[in-house]
C-alpha cells in the first residue's frame, strides 16, 4: 500500500520534542546580495529550547548569520521520507575566544556537545579544545515553523 503524506501543525514544546532526537540539518542563511547559502550542519536543541550549530567565525554560514541574523533550518529525519521541518528564526553567534570575559560561552558549547552526544569524558579537554579552535556557537530562536512533514503521495481522494 502507497504511504501517504502527513503534515501535523505542533506548538513548540511538541515542536522541540520532535526536533531533540534529530541532529541532521540544513542551515540557510543570507548572503549580502539576499542569495541562499545552504549548508548541512549537525545541530542539537538546548535547554532553552533554542537550535544549536556548531561552526567557525570563518565560515559563509557564520558570517551570513553574524550580519543578517534571520536564518531558516531544515530539520530532517535519519530516514528520507520520515518526518522533516523547516523553522524560521533568529541567530546568536557566541565565539569560544570570547569565554575569557564570559566564561558562560563554554557550558553553551557543552550544552550543544550534550544535546548531540551525550556526555564526553573530559570537560575540560572539550572546552580547551573549543577555544583551541577558535570555534563559534549559533542560537537559533524558532520564531515560525511549518508543519511537520512525511514523505509520501498526497493524500488524495481516489
Amino acid at each position: 500500500m502507497a504511504r501517504v503524506a502527513t503534515t501535523t501543525r505542533v506548538g513548540l514544546e511538541d515542536l522541540l520534542d520532535f526536533l531533540r532526537p534529530r541532529h541532521r540539518m540544513i542551515l540557510s542563511t543570507r548572503r549580502a546580495d539576499g542569495s541562499p547559502q545552504m549548508s548541512p550542519v549537525s545541530g542539537g536543541v538546548d535547554a532553552d529550547g533554542r537550535i544549536v550549530i556548531s561552526s567557525y567565525p570563518e565560515r559563509a554560514k557564520t558570517r551570513n548569520a553574524r550580519a543578517r541574523p534571520h536564518v531558516d533550518v531544515l530539520v530532517l529525519s535519519d530516514d528520507f521520507d520520515a518526518g522533516w521541518v523547516q523553522i524560521s528564526g533568529t541567530a546568536e553567534i557566541l565565539d569560544a575566544l570570547d569565554s575569557d570575559a564570559d566564561p558562560s560561552v563554554l557550558d553553551a558549547f557543552e550544552e550543544y556537545y550534550r544535546s548531540i552526544a551525550g556526555e564526553h569524558p573530559d570537560w575540560a579537554e572539550y572546552r580547551q579544545a573549543m577555544v583551541d579552535q577558535k570555534k563559534s556557537l549559533l542560537r537559533i530562536e524558532p520564531q515560525s515553523w511549518g508543519p511537520i512533514a512525511t514523505g509520501g503521495f498526497p493524500p488524495r481522494d481516489s
